[in-house]
């Protein structure tokens, strides 16, 4: 018997799909926080006050069995053909059953037909005759008072959403439209799983919004390569074409197949000169923009699906933590470091003006992506701090800018520019040595601060790891800041 979601992992992989299928249960860890008991909340949405409710492990038969007595049925399972589904809310109507699909997020785009295709299909062969479908989800302008209120925060839509997200084609009439008979499918997955996992074979989806967790296993190979490699051409459609004819190196990549991009041709030209390009009157032009104090700031945050606190919308962000270095001009470092258990964003937001200095450029990485945005949304909490807010951001770089616009490019950096990939080519002790090395491991952790039964022992520990952790993001900048001083400094390399 296979689960709905099973199919999806098929569909995008049939080698992804063998190793989950047979792999030890790991505990799933959203990149969301959920603390909220959705299914709940929809209840009251609904109104519905008499109902059956399924829970994991339960044979279909008590699904069926109470579709005779309840005229809703909650998070129920059944079984056709092989496949087992969940079904959110399923409603009997005068003409037959209305279906309910929940989607935790803003604008369902119907992106994965399948998956509401094939629940009506196990529907609709056990004899529920479905006249409708819709989808619950989360209303993005929804702002949270004191309490929940979900008839406000869930909007119930009849129909998807395009890429504008404005409402398209209605839910009833795509299910029509792509359903499919999953037979031949279901007979596939089972005949995968009846010999060795299928070899390995490298597509879009292999990487495509997330990597999949056995990219390095399927594709180990590659991080054995030089780093010079033609694979870490950046953004290249043709560069596993052009390993094939024998290009192996960045220096050899075809001109006429390459996109154009800044950052290929610093790429090729770093292989052409030893390893390193840097555009110095580029970078020099950069540097100059910067003056002493400079701050170097990171931000730490949780995103939270439900909001629990008042004035958050649905999937707002909330920061619990930043660390600043304070360079000064004769390369002196002052480290400063809050950190937050609960809702402290104005304490944070408070500490974070009293900490910065009122001078001096103030540089973070990907700043236009993340800590520009962070401090706009203090901004917006909070007028009587805006005006100094908005200072720190007027004062703001982004030491991301050289890096992605192919100013400077080192092979070591292997056609990627993440500051701890750039951190990891320098003579420091860098996050190898931390207990917490990645950003969701931050979160993770962070969320055992106020969620968990975690001894005060333990608490602390983890306290001081996340510490750690954001300090080392901001030491990063002063150490990568400093290469990029020598760079600019050196005899042109561009």
């Amino acid at each position: 018997m296979f689960h709905i979601t099973d199919c999806r992992k098929y569909r995008r992989c049939p080698r992804l799909f063998a190793l989950e299928f047979n792999a030890e249960k790991r505990e799933f860890q959203p990149f969301v926080r959920l603390d909220e008991e959705v299914s709940d909340l929809v209840i009251r949405k609904l109104k519905i006050k008499d109902y059956y409710r399924g829970m994991r492990g339960d044979p279909a038969e008590n699904a069926a069995a109470a579709s005779e007595n309840y005229d809703w049925l909650v998070k129920a399972r059944f079984e056709y053909g092989g496949l087992r589904i969940k079904v959110p809310f399923l409603h009997r109507a005068e003409e037959g059953w209305e279906l309910y699909f929940l989607f935790i997020g803003l604008y369902p785009h119907g992106d994965d037909p399948q998956y509401y295709c094939n629940t009506v299909w196990v529907l609709e062969h056990l004899g529920f005759q479905i006249t409708d479908a819709r989808i619950i989800h989360l209303n993005a302008s929804y702002v949270r008072g004191d309490e929940l209120d979900p008839d406000e925060m869930f909007v119930i839509s009849d129909s998807f959403y395009n890429g504008n997200n404005n409402p398209t084609q209605p839910v009833m009439d795509l299910i029509r439209k792509r359903m499919q008979d999953p037979t031949e499918t279901i007979a596939a997955m089972e005949k995968c799983l009846k010999s060795e996992a299928p070899l390995p074979v490298r597509t879009s989806a292999c990487s495509a919004r997330v990597r999949c967790r056995y990219y390095e296993d399927c594709f180990g190979k590659q991080t054995e390569e030089e780093d010079n490699s033609i694979t870490t051409l950046s953004a290249s459609r043709f560069k596993y074409d052009m390993k094939k004819e024998g290009r192996k190196y960045l220096r050899n990549a075809d001109v006429d197949r390459i996109e154009g991009l800044r950052m290929q041709y610093a790429q090729i030209l770093a292989d052409r000169k030893d390893g390193i390009f840097a555009d110095r009157l580029a970078l020099r032009s950069w540097l100059d923009r910067i003056s002493f104090p400079v701050t170097f700031l990171d931000f730490e945050w949780e995103r939270f699906a439900i909001p629990p606190y008042k004035g958050m919308k649905p999937f707002d962000v909330m920061p619990f933590e930043y660390s600043i270095h304070i360079m000064e001009a004769d390369r002196s470092l002052t480290h400063k470091v809050y950190l937050s258990v609960h809702d402290d964003r104005r304490d944070l937001a408070e500490n974070l003006i009293r900490d910065i200095p009122k001078t001096g450029s103030v540089i973070a990485y990907n700043a236009e992506g993340a800590e520009k945005i962070r401090i706009r949304e203090f901004v917006d909490l909070y007028d009587d701090l805006a005006a100094d807010l908005l200072r720190i951001n007027e004062r703001m770089e982004d030491l991301q800018l050289p890096f992605e616009s192919g100013t400077v490019y080192d092979t070591r950096m292997r056609g990627t520019w993440s500051l701890k990939t750039i951190m990891g080519m320098m003579d420091e002790e860098g996050y190898e040595n931390l207990d917490i090395a990645q950003g969701m491991d931050a979160v993770f952790e962070w969320r055992h601060l106020d969620t968990s039964d975690a001894s005060e022992e333990e608490k602390q520990k983890i306290i001081e790891n996340l510490k750690k952790y954001c300090g080392m993001d901001t030491y990063a900048m002063t150490v990568v800041f400093e290469w990029l001083i020598t760079l600019a400094d050196e005899s042109p390399l561009g």
